[in-house]
């Protein structure tokens, strides 16, 4: 389950129940911090918490005005600033993150079918594509031709939905900036000129879940879909063999089938990143023959080296170019070199690779790269506070 749909469940609960809530977004961030935009957290009138936007430090702080916000029925913006080190140590939250971090608070209208939590639940039903999403935050000057909290989602497909009215004199410039972030795939902070003063919009990039499928149904592949599933991502296991593809077997993937070897070829493609585990050489090269040109930008392939490379003369005596349509896609020997023996220790070293694929990262120690463990924010302005605040860490202490 994502740390969306956690959201949603929560939210639901609390609905039913009757409790107000208020979502607490970072919506700009400067410097090191935890969270990126993007991160929520949900807070109820008794103090409940789901989600997070931080690594706990900023938690107690939030809750206790995001209270206040459900109280008060509006909005706000609160900065929470460790660029002075020595300071935030002695008297702040004791972040040691060196950054600033922008937290909107918004009482969450049950009845709104574009609140927050609304308009993204439409967006994760039946999802496949990336979208944008772009949250107005910010308001400087008199008469702004925008309202904190207001909201406009675009989808890949060209769909438009929000409660940033089209007829407001910044829909447009937001959505051709919405269109260009979602193009670029690139998340972005955004000033615009209103009158005298500026509205501040956070575009955030929401991309769908991972789509795997794994061939092979041995015991080896019941932790890979627990741990894959535990992050999200959509699982789907496929063997031919009906005492092994048992749904029972693996209850956290989202669909478990019997595949017979002679119907491998007939599979549709969509497009996941894909896994051989089946441990059976000929279903192997059945599915990696499938798979030759399949939009698929992964296939991960179980076994020794040796194992792989028979497999390609064996598929080259029928496709000559099989090494070409593979290049650059298929991993074997799947998964990092982090020394893994137990099967759960495997599960970890292809999860991981598979990671580090998705986010184009190299994966080898943080301690090790020369550059920022996130890439820099975009922005066209400085992140901008009237008042800036050091939280005190008191997410347990009872403090309200």
């Amino acid at each position: 389950m994502t740390e969306l749909q956690r959201l949603l469940c929560a939210y639901d609960a609390h609905r039913a129940a009757g409790r107000a809530c208020a979502l607490a977004s970072v919506v700009d961030v400067a410097g090191s911090a935890y969270r990126r935009p993007g991160a929520r957290m949900l807070v109820t009138d008794d103090g409940q918490l789901t989600g997070a936007i931080s690594g706990g430090c900023l938690e107690g702080d939030a809750r206790r005005r995001a209270r206040q916000t459900i109280r008060q029925s509006r909005p706000s913006l609160v900065t929470y600033d460790s660029t002075d080190p020595d300071d935030d140590l002695q008297f702040g939250a004791a972040l040691g993150c060196q950054g600033v971090v922008q937290i909107l608070l918004e009482p969450l209208d049950c009845s709104d079918p574009d609140n927050p939590l609304e308009l993204l639940r439409r967006w994760t039903e039946g999802v496949a594509e990336p979208a944008v999403v772009a949250t107005v935050f910010s308001l400087a000057g008199s008469a702004a031709p925008a309202q904190m909290g207001q909201r406009l989602l675009l989808t890949a497909d060209g769909q438009v939905q929000g409660s940033l009215s089209a007829s407001s004199a910044l829909h447009a410039t937001i959505l051709a900036d919405a269109r260009a972030a979602l193009q670029a795939g690139q998340p972005a902070t955004c000033h615009y000129a209103a009158g005298a003063g500026t509205v501040r919009v956070c575009l955030e990039i929401l991309r769908p879940p991972v789509r795997l499928t794994v061939y092979g149904a041995g015991n080896d592949v019941q932790p890979l879909v627990r741990l894959a599933a535990g992050l999200g991502w959509r699982v789907r296991v496929q063997d031919g063999r009906p005492g092994q593809a048992q749904p029972a077997r693996f209850p956290e993937a989202e669909a478990v089938r019997v595949v017979p070897l002679a119907q491998v070829p007939y599979e549709p493609h969509d497009g996941s990143f894909t896994l051989l585990m089946t441990h059976n050489y000929y279903y192997d090269l059945a599915v990696l023959q499938h798979l030759l040109h399949a939009p698929g930008s992964y296939i991960g392939l179980l076994g020794p080296r040796k194992k792989y490379e028979r497999l390609l003369l064996d598929l080259e005596k029928a496709i000559p170019d099989a090494a070409r349509l593979l290049a650059g896609r298929l991993h074997s020997p799947i998964g990092l070199n982090l020394g893994a023996e137990t099967p759960e220790e495997i599960a970890l070293s292809i999860v991981a690779e598979i990671q580090a694929v998705l986010t184009a990262r190299p994966a080898g120690f943080l301690r090790d790269s020369p550059h920022p463990i996130h890439p820099p924010l975009r922005s066209d302005g400085p992140l901008v506070a009237e008042e800036r605040t050091s939280a005190v860490c008191a997410l347990n202490s009872g403090v309200e």
